[in-house]
């Protein structure tokens, strides 16, 4: 089976060793691999949310282009495409923007931060949002579900919006499907075995603390940036501690496993952290010397870097342009000439019904939720090690079998074999909490 894999990197800036290790490094691996069908995209659109310099923006999509290219991504593997060339993806935003609820957008992780420094700076707590900033996870939303991905590798501080983009596709295919399900649920991939390089000082490796290494700097850039990392004050011939020293780390991210050996020992066994630092100089200008020479061949010619983007984008419209076709019958933007229009004497669509909301919690335990009719939740669903094991339950609750359910703290409980598997929020009395399990005998109970 071919699995999805999509991932976008935003244009604000100028890769640096952090971003090739924990990012694009793993992304081109993964590409190569026989049974993946790899999307990656220049999030320009996204640029436009956090920075309003025109020029950074075009330097960040060139050199952001020319490094992926240089790194080695094969485009004829890969589909590698400028968001911005796909006019589809604007669209779709709009059509998920429509289904999206303001309440879980108002939950998103990045608008709740600013509005928590606006108030704490004593604003008021929209001062300086944008639409764009709030909206952003529905734009991302789209990003994924218009390539129906089934993996997107993201940071631990991504998981949310790729959990956002689930729960808009399941809103949308309950409403619009049909029965069918136009969009592919993604799924967050955690990198855990990725690394995560500490920058100059330290701190993890970010533009935003001014530590970076330059990915394709100049010889001389990346012998000065290396020289400038901090170290303790033991001199040579004094024992190093490798496991504490982030120039260690650094090393071990780009050196094999005899390499890292030896370089702990000869750390242990006093060596200079003058040499140390040659010695990581030595090690990544081997990893990095042929890719800038391509790199900088690229920058020089930005019209390649042009055509082969547009092709990328044509290649990645052979798949959304059709499916938007799909969507857009789905939705009732129909053409005249398709099919008679519909009369007065159709049969009105349902309305809206109780719907199950997959997500996953920061731990990376799956859970769901059991929303009624008006979006009140009246489940939520214990802790599952794995998505498989939470559908299962999730499949038994709505197979019209008797439903156990016990009243507890409050609220209720919903039993199977023996154990509590989801439960209600706590009402404010017994009749409200009668009340609500109607709606769920209601909203579980087998069609007719």
């Amino acid at each position: 089976m071919t699995t999805r894999i999509l991932t976008g990197i935003t244009t604000t800036g100028t890769p640096h060793l952090g971003n090739y290790a924990g990012a694009i490094r793993p992304a081109i691996v993964a590409s190569r691999a026989a049974d993946a069908d790899s999307f990656y995209f220049l999030a320009d659109y996204h640029a436009l949310i956090k920075c309003d310099e025109p020029a950074r923006i075009q330097r960040s999509r060139l050199e952001i282009a020319a490094t992926w290219l240089a790194c080695g991504l094969d485009v004829n593997r890969a589909t590698f495409y400028r968001q911005s060339d796909i006019p589809e993806i604007t669209e779709l935003c709009w059509l998920l923007t429509c289904v999206a609820g303001k309440g879980l957008l108002n939950r998103a992780h990045a608008y709740k931060a600013s509005v928590d420094k606006n108030v704490e700076q004593g604003e008021d707590p929209d001062a300086g949002i944008s639409m764009g900033l709030f909206s952003y996870p529905v734009l991302m939303a789209a990003d994924i579900l218009m390539f129906n991905a089934h993996k997107v590798p993201v940071g631990r501080d991504q998981i949310q919006h790729v959990e956002m983009a689930r729960d808009i596709g399941q809103r949308f295919n309950h409403l619009f499907g049909n029965g069918k399900e136009l969009f592919t649920l993604p799924e967050a991939v955690i990198e855990e075995g990725v690394a995560t390089l500490p920058g100059l000082d330290g701190r993890k490796m970010s533009k935003s603390y001014d530590n970076t290494i330059p990915l394709f700097g100049s010889v001389k850039q990346l012998k000065d940036a290396i020289a400038r990392i901090v170290t303790d004050s033991r001199l040579p011939g004094e024992p190093k501690d490798p496991d504490n020293s982030h120039l260690f780390t650094l090393y071990q991210a780009f050196a094999t496993a005899a390499q890292q050996a030896e370089f702990r020992a000869e750390l242990i066994g006093g060596l200079a952290w003058g040499e140390a630092k040659q010695r990581l100089f030595q090690l990544l200008n081997n990893e990095l010397g042929e890719a800038r020479e391509r790199y900088q061949a690229l920058i020089e010619k930005p019209a390649d870097l042009e055509d082969i983007l547009l092709a990328g984008a044509a290649k990645a419209r052979k798949t959304a342009t059709p499916f938007l076709g799909e969507l857009r019958e789905a939705v009732g933007l129909r053409s005249f000439r398709s099919q008679a229009v519909s009369g007065a004497g159709e049969k009105k669509k349902a309305g809206k019904s109780a719907r199950f909301v997959s997500f996953r919690d920061d731990d990376g335990s799956f859970r769901f939720r059991l929303l009624d009719a008006a979006g009140e939740q009246l489940l939520l669903s214990k802790s599952f090690a794995d998505g498989k094991a939470a559908g299962l339950v999730n499949k038994r609750l709505q197979s019209g079998e008797a439903l156990d359910v016990r009243e507890q703290d409050g609220g209720f409980g919903v039993w199977l074999e023996g154990e509590c598997v989801a439960q209600s929020p706590a009402f404010a009395d017994g009749a409200a909490c009668q009340a609500a399990i109607r709606r769920l005998r209601e909203a579980l109970a087998p069609a007719e």
